[in-house]
């Protein structure tokens, strides 16, 4: 696959920081279907980090895995520390998928991870701006975007659901 124009061929490229504040590359993830979400603790939408952990652990024994991205994008609703984040999505949703550090996933400041998604040149088929929190991404074991879920569509939906099990196939 050729390089885009972030010098990346796919999202198992980028490093980005753990919520613990620690690199922590995506190509660890290789070999896995990975849904990417942009998630904010106090979202309309924030509920659905139930549906993500039941989805994580009813695939993550196939090879699936969900990766969090808190940001404050929309309306101020991530406006806590990674710590409160990480305390937060534990003691509240028993969050146990892997959580990154807060993020930007729109505007100029927006992290390498998300231009990249969202560019139409890199992934066509999902490329546009992030609209909100709890945008889902699903990426296949080898680090190609194949699918985007806006966020009405709640992770246990059979559109994400389908589409997981596909991936894993």
């Amino acid at each position: 696959m050729a390089a885009s124009l972030f010098g990346a061929s796919g999202v198992l490229d980028f490093t980005l920081n753990s919520l613990d504040g620690k690199p922590a590359p995506l190509a660890e993830y290789r070999g896995k279907v990975v849904l990417i979400v942009n998630v904010a603790s106090k979202c309309g939408y924030t509920p659905q980090y139930t549906g993500l952990e039941k989805i994580y652990e009813k695939y993550k024994d196939q090879g699936f895995v969900i990766l969090g991205f808190p940001a404050n994008n929309f309306g101020g609703q991530e406006p806590g520390t990674n710590e409160e984040i990480k305390t937060f999505c534990s003691s509240k949703y028993q969050v146990t998928f892997p959580m990154y550090s807060k993020v930007s996933v729109k505007g100029a400041d927006s992290t390498p991870l998300y231009q990249f998604l969202t560019d139409k040149q890199s992934n066509p088929a999902t490329a546009g701006e992030i609209k909100w929190n709890f945008t889902k991404f699903l990426v296949d074991r080898n680090g190609k975007v194949i699918a985007r879920f806006e966020p009405a569509i709640t992770p246990e939906s059979a559109d994400v659901t389908g589409a997981i099990e596909k991936a894993l196939k």
